[in-house]
Parts: C-alpha cells; structure tokens; sequence
C-alpha cells in the first residue's frame, strides 16, 4: 500500500519538474509561439502520456500498490472488476486482465479530457481577443492557469471520488448536467467577444481590489503612486481560472463515467491538461476551420451522460473499450468533417 503513494508523489515531482523545466528553461522570455514550436511540445506531451499508458500496461499494479491476488480482488471489487477477476484462474491471468483494464480506462479518460478540452481552447482564445492581450504574453498566463487548474482538479477528482464512493447516485445527477451541457452546446452561437466591463471575475475583482486600466509587460502586480494594482492579465489569468473551474464540472465526472478510479481520473486529467497550452497555440490560428467540433463534443457530452445515467438506474454496463472506440471516434469524425465540409461564410 506504501509503494501506491511512493508513486504519486514521483508523479507530482516529475510534474513540479516539467513545469519548471519549461518555465525556468525553454520559456525564460516572452515570446509568440509559433505552430512549429507548439507542434513539438504537443507531441513530446502526447508521447509521455502515451508512455505512461505502455507503463500502466506492465506495471498498473504499482499505482495501488497490489502484490498479491488478495490485494487485486479487493482492488477490483470496488471497481468493477470483480465479476471477471474473482474468475481467474490463478493471480498472473488476474493481474494480465487488471492491467489492460486500468490501461484502457486511463486511455478512455485522457481522450476524452483532450476531446472536451478543445471546448475550452475556443474559450480561451476569446478572452485573449476580448482583452487585446499580446501573443507573446499567452504562454505565461496559460503556465499560471494551468499551475492553478492542476491544484483545483486535485481537490476536485478527490472530493469527487470520495462522494461517488459513498454515494454512487452522484454521478447520475452530473450526467443530467452533462446532458444538459450537450444540448446547450447545439444552440450555442459561439460569440467571438466577450463582455470585459461585465464579466463577473472583472466585477468581483474592480469591487475588492485595485485594478490597473493599463497593462505593465507580463507583470500580474504593479504599483502606482506607492500603491499595488491588479494589471490586465492578472485579470485574464483570473478569468481563465474561472472558465476552467466552469469546465472541470463537466470533464471530470464525464472521466469518472469511465472509471470511478480516483488517481486513473487524476494522472488522465493532469497529462491532458499539461499539454493544454502548446495544443492551444497549435489550435489557435485553424480553430476556425474544426466547426463541427462542437456539435462533436455536445453529442459526446450526451453519450456520457446517458451512459451514466443508465448505468446507475437500469444497471447497463458499457465496457471501457467501446467507450473508448466512442469517444475517438467523435473526435475524429468531427474533425474529418469539418475538413471535407468547410463552414459557409455569412453573406450580409
């Protein structure tokens, strides 16, 4: 059982070792990321995550500290698996089904959370647009916001996963949300500016402290007249940590409708969302040409939902393979079509 939180601090050093490598070495000063630089770190992201995927294929065991067949069918009793494992014949073929099982769970999670997060890029980029903030500052607000998303989902996943322990009826009521979500994406006209005046963070924040109408560089803090000041992409950095919190309603039970495994949702979370960034700057400029992205996540929302819901009232299992196959295929078909069915241009 030792060895279950040995391993997660190693992972929550080799993230705290990632963030700093980036920001202290490859990021030292501003500067536009371009879609060659973004295109590389998307792929050294999507490689570690891949990586981490062969290592829970030999290896899952070492997550929760499972050594022997006891441990596993303890394990898989409260996840699901006990039906198949309680089955096998001896501890070898057990721990073969349980790896595979926790690879495809954490793949599942991860795509989906990738999938959802394009939603979250459009987001994004129509508050840098809405705040006039310079290309060169992006990189720093999204490495702040996504120190601050790491934090909050931590406490989120946990807190989460504790109540669907106790009460499995929980995640019946985010698949409605979900649902709901999915519809609300249908008939969403997708503005492309927001309200700066009267977003609610910029309200919130003008009410209880002082706020500079004048950016300083890539400062969040600067001082006038002896006194200390919010800038403007203190502000962005604020609201885009509002957005995400918004965001972590709908992902993180959407991953849990997958596996109820709180560090599986954990590790799948925090790989998706550490390449959040350079898939933002890749995504940035042709965000435009996926339009059917969106109506691809509001169905993929629903799914889930469903799934959910369904699971929970009518006890209909959907194995982690199809949802996989699901989710992937959603994502691709949207994509795909998107490209073979190009957006018709408003004519006044």
């Amino acid at each position: 059982m030792l060895s279950r939180y040995i391993f997660f601090v190693f992972f929550l050093i080799f993230i705290v070792f990632m963030l700093a490598l980036d920001l202290g070495v490859f990021h030292k000063k501003d500067h536009v990321i371009r879609v060659k630089e973004a295109a590389m770190w998307t792929g050294i992201w999507v490689l570690l995550a891949m990586l981490f995927a062969v290592l829970l294929w030999f290896h899952a065991e070492w997550i929760h500290g499972i050594s022997n067949l006891d441990e596993l069918k303890e394990y898989a009793q409260s996840h699901g698996m006990g039906n198949v494992i309680n089955d096998a014949s001896d501890y070898a073929a057990a721990l073969n089904y349980y790896r595979h099982e926790v690879t495809s769970q954490y793949l599942a999670g991860y795509f989906l959370e990738e999938a959802l997060s394009m939603d979250n890029i459009f987001v994004m980029i129509m508050i840098f647009v809405s705040f006039g903030i310079e290309r060169k500052y992006y990189h720093r607000v999204l490495f702040w916001g996504v120190l601050g998303a790491i934090v909050m989902r931590f406490v989120f996943i946990f807190t989460l996963g504790a109540l669907v322990g106790r009460f499995s009826w929980v995640l019946a009521i985010f698949g409605a949300i979900l649902i709901y979500s999915g519809f609300k994406m249908f008939f969403d006209k997708g503005d492309e500016r927001i309200d700066t005046a009267n977003h609610p963070v910029v309200r919130f924040a003008s009410r209880h402290f002082r706020v500079s109408r004048t950016g300083d560089g890539h400062n969040f803090f600067t001082k006038i007249d002896g006194k200390n000041y919010i800038t403007p992409l203190f502000l962005v950095l604020l609201i885009i940590e509002f957005s995400d919190v918004i965001f972590a309603v709908d992902s993180i039970p959407a991953v849990f409708s997958v596996t109820t495994d709180t560090y599986i949702v954990f590790f799948s979370n925090i790989f998706a969302i550490m390449g959040l960034r350079s898939l933002f700057f890749l995504m940035s400029d042709v965000a435009d040409r996926f339009w059917l992205l969106k109506y691809g996540l509001g169905v993929l929302l629903c799914f889930i939902g469903v799934k959910m819901i369904v699971h929970e009232f009518l006890h209909v299992e959907v194995s982690t393979a199809v949802s996989l196959l699901t989710i992937l295929g959603i994502l691709i078909g949207s994509v795909v079509l998107s490209i073979l069915i190009p957006k018709r241009k408003n004519v006044a």
